[in-house]
């Protein structure tokens, strides 16, 4: 697999590779030589240079996919499952070159890729194949004499997606296996930062699918406009921070499209006084820290009972000076840098401007002896006021905070008290006020003594400011068609 003619392999690759668009089942030279710097965030050196996609780039992207769609929309639920099991297999069989792909743009550990991303990303692909074969629909009957109605599930026809950089190859998944699974075509494109994985993903991909069924281009935020607000579309698709979804929704909005938007999270954390908090600091550790905290799930804000407070924090300490952190070849390491040196600014200013009453109890400085690249310590903040930023704003980093509260009703009022409503976590022994909450939190998943994992079968979407629509499951694949009604006269 190559995004250039002389694409090397090697870890020891000096000189920044040149990439290209994938666009009609093909590398696409840009209409531009406007390009962008791709960065290795673990040592900070520039390992290639893609398009700034222009306005032209996009056209030509959406009439591929346009002159796809004529013939993929009308392919059988059994083709399409074939095609993304043999997509699924491709992948798994080149599982290596894709991990080391991730890490160079994204600087995480090789072990995280082999465990925690390629395994899941292709069973996600072989999720949404079943799963192309097995959509629901209601029952066809005579609601009115004479007449039999049924309903029909349709592709939308061609979509437009926007992927992050916090896990590139898995939210690209997450985007076109429920698409590809539904009938639709595709263009894509990857954050600015990170878009080796996803180019290498559709070149992948177009062994099993016809040229134009997926395509992606690279670009900034002005390629992301062009492609938003281009009338091609049926449906717009991102994960990203509220703020682009804002631009996203209202770029649609002149076109009527229909929008699927995930946008971030602030994910409280409520530890009651029954909790193990050996095993809750264990766990709330490994799911704040887990891709150096740049998930929109992590547990990063921790509200917990008085009564544990100070046992807790001194857990979450000792853990977070525990967790290794490391440049990609490390097989100790737990986390890497943070993806770019803009993030690792916006983290470490959360830090610079906590307010007097706050205390760092562990960590918060970048890691001494990594110096060349994004690395900050796992951090553990505590004595904070309910509306100091850091704990109002995503931070997007290795960084949790810790808060008190004083019974059940104040821990709700704390947790829901955010405009964000993805994901939430409660630990307690007490089974029925486990569900208690899990009913009354305002958000779109609730774990019990656990944060963090996610199964392809489960829907994974936010309420508020956090987006709609959902990622993964049955429902995500029905985001992805249209419904129609049929009713044909059956009297003679």
């Amino acid at each position: 697999m190559t995004t250039t003619d002389d694409r090397a392999t090697s870890p020891g690759r000096q000189a920044p590779r040149q990439l290209r668009n994938f666009v009609d089942g093909r590398w696409a030279e840009p209409s531009d030589a406007t390009t962008s710097e791709i960065v290795d965030p673990s040592t900070g050196r520039t390992i290639a240079h893609a398009p700034v996609s222009s306005a032209g780039d996009v056209d030509a992207a959406f009439g591929a996919a346009s002159r796809a769609f004529e013939t993929w929309g009308q392919t059988t639920p059994a083709q399409r499952q074939l095609a993304l099991l043999r997509i699924a297999d491709s992948l798994e069989a080149r599982t290596e070159e894709f991990v080391h792909l991730e890490s160079a743009d994204t600087g995480k550990p090789h072990a995280m890729g082999f465990t925690d991303e390629l395994p899941p990303a292709v069973d996600q692909l072989r999720f949404f194949a079943g799963a192309a074969r097995v959509l629901e629909g209601r029952s066809a009957g005579e609601y009115m004499a004479g007449h039999t109605s049924w309903v029909r599930r349709e592709p939308i026809g061609v979509v437009a997606q926007v992927t992050p950089w916090n896990y590139p190859l898995m939210m690209a998944i997450w985007k076109i296996a429920p698409a590809l699974a539904a009938g639709n075509t595709i263009v894509l494109k990857p954050s600015d930062t990170t878009p080796e994985s996803t180019l290498a993903l559709a070149e992948l991909a177009s062994e099993h699918l016809p040229p134009g069924v997926l395509n992606v281009v690279t670009g900034d935020r002005d390629t992301g406009r062009a492609l938003v607000s281009h009338d091609t579309p049926g449906l717009v698709s991102i994960t990203g921070s509220i703020r682009a979804g804002s631009e996203v929704a209202a770029a649609a909005g002149p076109h009527l499209k229909r929008l699927h938007l995930e946008l971030g999270g602030k994910a409280p954390v409520i530890v009651f006084a029954d909790a193990d908090v050996s095993k809750a600091a264990e766990g709330i550790a490994a799911a704040a820290y887990f891709n150096a905290g740049q998930d929109c799930t992590a547990a990063t804000r921790v509200l917990v009972a008085r009564e544990v407070h100070d046992e807790l924090v001194a857990a979450l300490a000792e853990q977070a000076r525990g967790t290794r952190v490391g440049r990609p070849e490390d097989p100790d390491a737990a986390l890497g840098p943070l993806n770019n040196e803009n993030q690792l600014a916006r983290v470490t200013g959360f830090l610079d401007r906590l307010p007097d009453h706050a205390e760092v109890v562990a960590g918060g400085t970048r890691v001494s002896g990594l110096d060349d690249g994004f690395f900050l310590e796992p951090t553990v903040v505590s004595g904070l006021e309910p509306d100091d930023e850091i704990v109002v704003d995503e931070v997007f980093g290795p960084v949790l905070t810790v808060q008190p509260f004083t019974d059940e009703s104040e821990a709700l009022r704390m947790a829901n008290s955010t405009l964000y409503g993805l994901a939430s976590s409660v630990w307690t022994a007490d089974l029925s006020r486990g569900l208690r909450m899990s009913k009354r939190l305002d958000f779109g998943c609730v774990w019990l003594n656990t944060h963090i994992p996610i199964v392809a079968e489960m829907p994974h979407g936010g309420f508020k400011s956090s987006g709609y629509g959902k990622d993964l499951s049955a429902y995500s694949l029905e985001d992805y068609t249209r419904i129609k009604h049929v009713m044909a006269a059956i009297d003679d």
